[in-house]
């Protein structure tokens, strides 16, 4: 059965190839970029709809939201996958570490804005997080704006694992309302994900190791399209982390509820 599926981070890379292969099944997809000339051009080729956010403005998250409202009071799968290593460290217009915001937080407003249209779907929520998580991160709640013993790779890590926190406590919240929610690790992919970076990694991938060494946007977008359209609860388990589609237990820290409650505080939501 076709299903409405929103995808951030559309324009490029496993987002685009995922969005091929899902409108390719027939599904509806809403490609969601920050360029508005290039996920115009890239949904025009597709033939579905798109809009556009920059993940660096909130309030571009909360029309992004607003519209998807509107357009659909039911959204069968939401794909959080839109994110970025970046460089030095650098606070927004809406005063939040550039990493932390663009890669999580804008994140957990747009899933809480869109909670009723999530709701009415059964929706599965998909979060493209990373093994960053597990290999460079150290969420401390007293810092989520990375200001002590800032790196753009520990950032990232941080940005990634906050989002497997926010999977979890938003299983534990919405599972018995009909949500199930997921993240994953996509492996190395060959794509633009860091060409922009400001940082050591956004050398290497513009150099040519990516593309000998890591796998193509189609085949990373594999897992990506596995989760967001098999059955949770019978393929995959809702609230859990994986690698390779095989579950991977991940050494959190107990404060999915507390990383929740503060961003909510930061974002000032009415819950």
């Amino acid at each position: 059965m076709p299903k409405t599926i929103v995808i951030t981070g559309a324009s490029d890379g496993i987002g685009l190839s995922a969005a091929r292969q899902l409108v390719r099944d027939g599904h509806h997809v809403v490609m969601v970029g920050r360029s508005p000339d290039k996920i115009r051009t890239v949904a025009d080729e597709l033939g579905t709809e798109y809009l556009t956010a920059d993940f660096a403005r909130l309030d571009d998250v909360r029309a992004l939201a607003s519209e998807l409202n509107v357009r659909h009071p039911r959204i069968d799968v939401l794909v959080n996958n839109a994110g970025a290593i970046l460089g030095e460290r650098t606070v927004t217009a809406d005063g939040f570490e550039e990493s932390f915001q663009v890669n999580y937080l804008a994140h957990f407003l747009l899933t809480n804005l869109l909670i009723d249209a999530l709701l009415a779907g059964g929706a599965s929520v998909v979060q493209t997080s990373s093994n960053a998580a597990r290999l460079s991160s150290r969420v401390e709640l007293d810092d989520l704006n990375n200001s002590r013993r800032y790196s753009p790779v520990r950032a990232y890590g941080n940005a990634k694992m906050e989002l497997i926190l926010f999977t979890q406590e938003l299983h534990r919240r919405y599972h018995s309302r009909g949500l199930s929610a997921v993240a994953f690790h996509p492996g190395g992919v060959a794509s633009g994900f860091a060409r922009n970076s400001r940082s050591p990694v956004g050398t290497l991938f513009r150099s040519p190791v990516p593309r000998l060494f890591f796998q193509s946007p189609d085949k990373g977008a594999g897992q990506l399209l596995w989760l967001a359209t098999s059955e949770p609860g019978r393929s995959w388990a809702s609230g859990a982390y994986y690698e390779k589609r095989r579950m991977r237990a991940v050494k959190t820290q107990p404060i999915a509820t507390e990383l929740w409650e503060a961003s909510v505080k930061l974002l000032d939501l009415d819950q």
